[in-house]
């Protein structure tokens, strides 16, 4: 069986996002963007995991929607988090 790329790079994602959030200072803002982005990347390979395992096509469809809504809103908070720290 071949390897499902999508699921590897959707688990370092979401891995890799959780690790950058270590590195942020406890002010407001950045308790904000942590909560928030940690809950949206991971929540793109949990979606994608599984959707591998969907009862019908429409469902894996939904589940992939569901993940690229969360991959969209994780582009969202570190663009704020990039934003925020050039003012």
């Amino acid at each position: 069986m071949r390897q499902n790329d999508l699921l590897t790079r959707t688990f370092t994602f979401g891995v890799s996002c959780l690790k950058f959030l270590r590195s942020l200072p406890n002010d407001p803002e950045s308790k904000l963007i942590r909560f928030q982005l940690g809950k949206a990347a991971t929540s793109i390979g949990a979606n994608y995991e599984e959707s591998q395992a969907g009862s019908s096509k429409a469902d894996f469809i939904n589940k992939v929607k569901i993940a690229l809504r969360e991959a969209r809103e994780s582009n969202f908070w570190l663009r704020v988090f990039r934003t925020t720290r050039r003012i």
